[in-house]
């Protein structure tokens, strides 16, 4: 089905001619449909390839979905113009009137910082407690989930010796949950983080559910029994050359980054990187999507309500 996304946001040509169909806003307009209305509040400093990336995934879906960027009020991103911003993005403060269908948190270079040491974290913390009453679902990526877990039940963070940066081989280990409905019982993904949230504190609370994991990387995802909070600590929403991106910045940065794991062919930097699971994160984006539309009332207004 349709995504519907602003007009010029420079995800849309890109999309486009990956064969996917974008409306205009003036053309969903005439729909009489009841889309899902996503909001996804961008913390990644690279706003476009993140923006181009999960509109990517839920343009996949099966359902008719309006995407609304969102920011913190006081973050000023140092790899987004400012045009941009502006353009295509709207504080928190502004979209706190209307209620979601659907909130994606994304991850965030700040992992190895204390939660509280992050400078919008009273922001996050508001955008948090906001949501629990007015949007049906969140999905939150890599440090995004951590920082919801950390918040809702006060799970710690365990920082890495060293980045963990590769495509490891996870299992999945429930059954009847709605979102991996449909994964086989072992696949790849992303990993492109500095810590984790330990198994055993996870399974720790009752209200946790455990649904994939790796011997290597840890918990990849996880969820609230009632299915409303997503907890996905990996990055399936990757592009085949986004590690390699990370890889070099990382090495112009000055340090020296292992090669990502298990990504190159050869393990050689020189050349070129596959997806190797694009179909599983199909999977993920559009259970969460049908997830969200089995749960969300037919009238917003109703979000929240019990």
């Amino acid at each position: 089905m349709p995504i519907r996304i602003p007009n010029d946001l420079p995800a849309a040509p890109i999309l486009r001619q990956e064969g996917l169909v974008v409306m205009r806003e003036e053309e969903a307009a005439r729909q009489d449909i009841r889309p899902l209305e996503i909001a996804i509040l961008n913390l990644m400093p690279e706003k476009v390839k993140t923006e181009t990336q999960i509109a990517r995934q839920l343009g996949r879906t099966a359902l008719q979905v309006n995407i609304s960027l969102v920011t913190t009020p006081s973050y000023r991103p140092r790899n987004a113009p400012e045009g941009h911003m502006a353009a295509f993005y709207k504080p928190w403060t502004e979209i706190a009137r209307n209620k979601y269908d659907g909130l994606i948190i994304t991850g965030a270079p700040i992992e190895r910082l204390p939660f509280e040491d992050v400078a919008y974290w009273p922001e996050l913390v508001d955008i948090f407690n906001w949501a629990a009453g007015n949007v049906t679902s969140m999905l939150a990526l890599c440090w995004g989930a951590q920082a919801l877990l950390y918040h809702l039940y006060g799970l710690p963070k365990v920082e890495y010796p060293g980045k963990l940066s590769g495509v490891y081989e996870h299992r999945r280990v429930a059954e009847r949950y709605p979102i991996i409905s449909g994964f086989d019982d072992s696949f790849r993904v992303p990993v492109s983080r500095w810590t984790e949230v330990p198994r055993a504190a996870i399974a720790g609370e009752a209200d946790l559910v455990i649904l994939a994991d790796s011997d290597i990387a840890g918990v990849c995802l996880a969820q609230d029994r009632a299915g409303r909070n997503i907890y996905m600590f990996n990055h399936f929403e990757y592009d085949a050359d986004t590690l390699a991106w990370e890889y070099a910045r990382d090495q112009e940065a000055g340090g020296a980054p292992k090669v990502p794991a298990n990504y190159f062919p050869g393990d050689d930097p020189t050349r070129t990187p596959r997806n190797t699971w694009r179909s599983h994160a199909q999977l993920l984006y559009g259970n969460w999507i049908n997830a969200v539309y089995q749960m969300t009332p037919f009238d917003r207004q109703a979000i929240g309500g019990g």
